[in-house]
């Protein structure tokens, strides 16, 4: 969930059955979700299970993008892990090297879970995965949306244009491949 899906009556989205969700916090190394703090904190009064995610830039440094997250989601409660998106739709025009992001990608992740003590959950689109991420050992939160993911993953998104009670406009759909009390338990996982 970003600002881009308006004002959320969380109460009629939890009603509605939806268990999680991720908030946007951040986007590179500057840009901060406006809506990250209501958005997280009405989630959790109305029972659903919230974790913050930051869109990763190919082209700023992993500490400074990690510094940005870190400041933005202080004081603000949460019951999932941390998640970043890692895909080449919406990044910079002229990425470096795959194996730069990679490095990039590392520190960010290295920064994060040392600061919040828990394992980072990977949003990741299929090529994605296979150029950047290879054996990258976290929770892989997969969009696939023609068919089930090919690789092990922990969340799949299924639908980029969901409906749900209580959101305007379309949403995207997700599952997670566990039972609620290992949805319950991943907040702090350990590495």
């Amino acid at each position: 969930m970003s600002h881009h899906n308006g004002v959320i009556d969380w109460p009629t989205v939890a009603g509605a059955g939806v268990h999680f969700a991720w908030v946007k916090a951040t986007e590179g190394a500057d840009v901060r979700d406006v809506r990250f703090r209501a958005n997280a904190t009405a989630a959790q009064l109305a029972g659903i299970a919230t974790g913050p995610y930051h869109f990763f830039t190919f082209c700023r440094p992993g500490a400074e993008q990690a510094a940005n997250f870190l400041e933005s989601i202080r004081g603000v409660p949460r019951s999932l892990p941390p998640a970043v998106d890692v895909e080449f739709v919406g990044n910079c025009r002229s990425p470096p090297p795959p194996g730069d992001i990679r490095q990039q990608l590392e520190r960010w992740l290295s920064d994060v879970e040392l600061a919040t003590g828990a394992r980072v959950v990977v949003y990741t689109t299929p090529d994605a995965e296979a150029e950047l991420l290879g054996d990258l050992d976290r929770p892989l939160w997969i969009r696939s949306i023609a068919r089930p993911p090919t690789v092990p993953w922990a969340f799949w998104q299924f639908d980029p244009a969901g409906r749900v009670p209580g959101i305007e406009g379309p949403v995207d759909l997700d599952v997670f491949s566990g039972d609620r009390a290992a949805l319950d338990g991943m907040n702090g996982a350990a590495r």
